[in-house]
């Protein structure tokens, strides 16, 4: 079959993910979003992940597992590889696309699809940071983990500048590297009116938007928000759980932090960050924040460290701060967007203007796919000259 052929056949993509009905993060984001954006785009998606109520048999396939270490590591059964491999000779796939971290079989699907004729796409979520900490430290190992089995890959999607040269300093070649940031749907993820506002009893709304873990660095924001002594009409919104909640909601009561929880509705958290002024993102360990990247299409100014690739992604369109001195620079800054509303406006169309300009949804799936067709051609080529 010429070239011409192999491109009007559908992909049938293998998409190795993250799905839940309890938690939303950015990797569940990153999922979900894509693998819906493919089957718009014609591509085939079979969806396999490790969430057993969201398996329906057909195009949606769950794997056993054991999440542990604050759900940061999914160890899979001893009969997943077998049943992965199973699933992608009956399936007929194309390409494999993995979403990075998955699981403890992270290190053995290049293998596994090599010896299947299969070419294996990988999006490296892994976050990192500069400088010399702890969490800094245990990123820079668990890159230097991953980096020979990214190196076997026949694509690998990075975030942004900065990861992928890290992973060119370890070895991973820069030919089979695209980067290709996390993108937003602009439709949805707009500015527009919202009641939030007024449900808190504010006339002013700042938020946090993820996992409430030590490496967010969620209680330094929450101390510096309180250390400035915001006026009761501002509300400092802690939207997310994990690790650090309980600890978090016993120490600081006072009716100006708000602990949501998890918010799973789309919706409830588009009105959120809607009616946010200002969104902060003090991370220590980052790749490139989905929710970051949410808030700034809705119209919010962002706050974020420099951690992975956050900082070259708002410096320009927010603020920036070093994610060492966050306890230092916070206060400051949570003071200047207090005393200037027309800041944060300012702020926000900048926001706004940026993620159209870089961040956009549908122009990313165009890329991936194009992406796959490429490796496939590629691994059939590889085939046929056998």
């Amino acid at each position: 079959m010429g070239a011409a052929g192999r491109q009007r056949r559908r992909l049938r993509v293998a998409w190795l993910g993250h799905a839940s009905t309890t938690i939303g993060d950015g990797l569940r984001t990153y999922s979900r979003e894509g693998t819906a954006g493919l089957r718009e785009r014609g591509v085939e998606v079979v969806f396999i992940h490790h969430e057993p109520s969201l398996a329906d048999g057909e195009s949606s396939f769950a794997l056993g597992a054991v999440v542990a270490f604050q759900r940061r590591v999914v160890i899979s059964n001893v009969g997943s590889r077998p049943t992965i491999a199973r699933l992608l000779r009956e399936q007929a796939i194309d390409v494999v696309h993995l979403s990075v971290p998955f699981t403890t079989l992270d290190f053995r699907l290049p293998h596994l699809c090599r010896r299947l004729g299969l070419p294996l796409v990988a999006t490296f979520h892994v976050p990192f940071a500069d400088g010399a900490s702890f969490w800094g430290t245990l990123a820079a190992g668990l890159y230097r983990l991953y980096a020979p089995a990214l190196s076997r890959c026949d694509g690998v999607i990075v975030l942004g500048e900065k990861q992928r040269r890290l992973l060119a300093d370890l070895g991973v070649p820069a030919d089979i590297m695209t980067v290709q940031p996390n993108g937003v749907d602009l439709d949805r993820y707009s500015p527009g009116p919202s009641d939030v506002a007024r449900r808190f009893g504010a006339e002013r709304i700042f938020t946090y938007l993820g996992r409430v873990d030590p490496e967010k660095q969620v209680e330094a924001l929450v101390r510096a928000f309180l250390e400035v002594s915001p006026p009761d009409s501002i509300r400092l919104l802690v939207v997310g759980s994990g690790a650090d909640s309980a600890r978090l909601r016993r120490r600081y009561r006072d009716d100006r932090v708000v602990f949501l929880g998890t918010v799973l509705d789309e919706m409830e958290r588009i009105q959120i960050l809607r009616g946010s002024d200002a969104f902060f993102l003090p991370s220590r360990v980052e790749a490139l924040s989905i929710a970051m990247l949410e808030a700034m299409a809705c119209g919010a100014a962002v706050v974020a460290t420099d951690a992975g690739d956050d900082g070259a992604a708002v410096r320009g369109a927010g603020m920036v701060v070093d994610a060492r001195r966050v306890n230092q620079e916070l206060p400051g800054v949570i003071r200047r967007l207090i005393d200037s509303p027309q800041l944060c406006r300012r702020l926000g169309r900048l926001a706004r203007r940026r993620v159209i300009e870089r961040f956009s949804l549908a122009p990313n799936l165009d890329r991936l796919v194009g992406l796959y067709q490429r490796v496939s051609e590629a691994s059939t080529d590889k085939a046929g000259s056998r």
